[in-house]
Order: C-alpha cells, then sequence, then structure tokens
C-alpha cells in the first residue's frame, strides 16, 4: 500500500496551536492512517524491541558463565559468531522496517524533493557514525567483545566518540529516521521512534556494566604494578 494521505488540521492552524496538544495531535494523526495490527508492523516493532534484548541477555550469560567461550574454544570465535548473528538480526530488522514502511500510507507533508534531500542527509550522517564507530572499535570492540575479555586498553574517546556518546546506536537511529524521511513514511517515523526508545534503554543497561568491567582491569593493572 503506497497511497498519499494528508493529515487533519487537528491543531487549528498555525495561528492557534495548542501546544499542550501538540504532540498528541502528531501520535493520532500517524496511527490514524495505519492498520496497528498489520503482520509487517507487528513483526518490524517485534526485530526492534528483541534484537538489544537479545544481545544484552547473551552476551551478559557469557561474561557470567564463559560457556560460549568455551563452545567454540575460543573467546575471538565466540565473538565473532554472536557479531555474525547480531548482523543477521540487523539485516531482518531493516527488512521488517522497509516491509512496514512499504505497506503503509505515505505522508503528503514529506512526499516532496526537500525532505527528500533531507532524508539523504541523514542517512550520509547515520551512516558516517556507524562506520567511522566501526573502525575505531573493530570487530570485537562493535560486538561486544569486552564481555567475552576481549579487552581494549582504555575505552576508545577519537572519533566519532569525542562527538556523541554511542554513536553506532545514534547513527543506526539516523539512518532509520532519514529512510523513513526519504520514503515519506509516517510508519517509518513511528517505528524509528521505537528503535530511539530501545536503544536509549539499552544505554542505561549497558553503560554502567561495560564501566565497571574497565574499572575492574584498571584495579588488576594498578595492584600488579
Amino acid at each position: 500500500m503506497s497511497s498519499s494521505v494528508a493529515g487533519p488540521d487537528c491543531c487549528g492552524g498555525l495561528g492557534n496551536i495548542d501546544f499542550k496538544q501538540a504532540d498528541l495531535c502528531v501520535m493520532t494523526w500517524l496511527l490514524g492512517y495505519m492498520n496497528p495490527w498489520d503482520s509487517s508492523l507487528v513483526a518490524a516493532a517485534l526485530t526492534i524491541a528483541f534484537n538489544p534484548l537479545f544481545w544484552n541477555v547473551v552476551a551478559r550469560w557469557e561474561q557470567k558463565t564463559r560457556q560460549l567461550s568455551r563452545a567454540f574454544g575460543s573467546p575471538y570465535l565466540a565473538c565473532y559468531s554472536l557479531g555474525g548473528v547480531i548482523l543477521l538480526l540487523n539485516v531482518l530488522r531493516s527488512h521488517c522496517f522497509t516491509q512496514a514502511m512499504l505497506r503503509q500510507p505515505k505522508m503528503e507533508g514529506l512526499d516532496n524533493p526537500a525532505a527528500f534531500c533531507l532524508g539523504l542527509v541523514l542517512l550520509g550522517v547515520g551512516t558516517l557514525f556507524v562506520l567511522s564507530s566501526f573502525f575505531a572499535l573493530g570487530f570485537t570492540g562493535t560486538f561486544l567483545g569486552d564481555y567475552f575479555g576481549i579487552l581494549k586498553e582504555a575505552r576508545v574517546t577519537t572519533f566519532p566518540f569525542n562527538i556523541v556518546d554511542n554513536p553506532m546506536y545514534w547513527g543506526s537511529t539516523a539512518n532509520y529516521l532519514g529512510w523513513a524521511v526519504l520514503h515519506a513514511s509516517p510508519t517509518g517515523l513511528l517505528l524509528t521512534v521505537m528503535v530511539a526508545l530501545v536503544y536509549m534503554v539499552a544505554v542505561l543497561y549497558e553503560e554502567p556494566f561495560t564501566a565497571e568491567i574497565y574499572r575492574q582491569k584498571a584495579s588488576r593493572s594498578h595492584r600488579r604494578s
């Protein structure tokens, strides 16, 4: 389904906007033109929620038990294998995201050349953050190597980490937002909000744990010296 729709003037025009109701107005508009029970939309929402949950649960289990490292005979091989699974899950998430957008109506206000250019810019920025994060961290650093005992000498602070915390997550979010804007998709915008919220929860869950891993490493190094 790819028809375009115009939103209702539920905020009373630019001169009479009730800002207390603006967010509710926008959400009502977005949801009013979507079928929330469409299978592609449900699949996209499930993959968005599942992926960070999966890799955090598996990584913490590995950090506590070292079961994956023992099963694969090496923490590096175990980390590479988990990274491969995460990549496949992210491909599935992107596929479900795209299918959900294509099966829902477009937003007329975004179906124009200026919005298309904005979408390209967002994709460019997002891709820059994702790729530069990957090159700064390496494969094991990107895919939870610290949970496997594969630690760097210190936490990375070079670009893009000197610009924003967790650039991999926010770069990915920018990519989804750009993809949604390119397709003039209210469904894509709503799913991008979900991506951002899930990543925010993941950051709250991951950062203290990762910081503690490196604190323990620094403490051990200090005692040895």
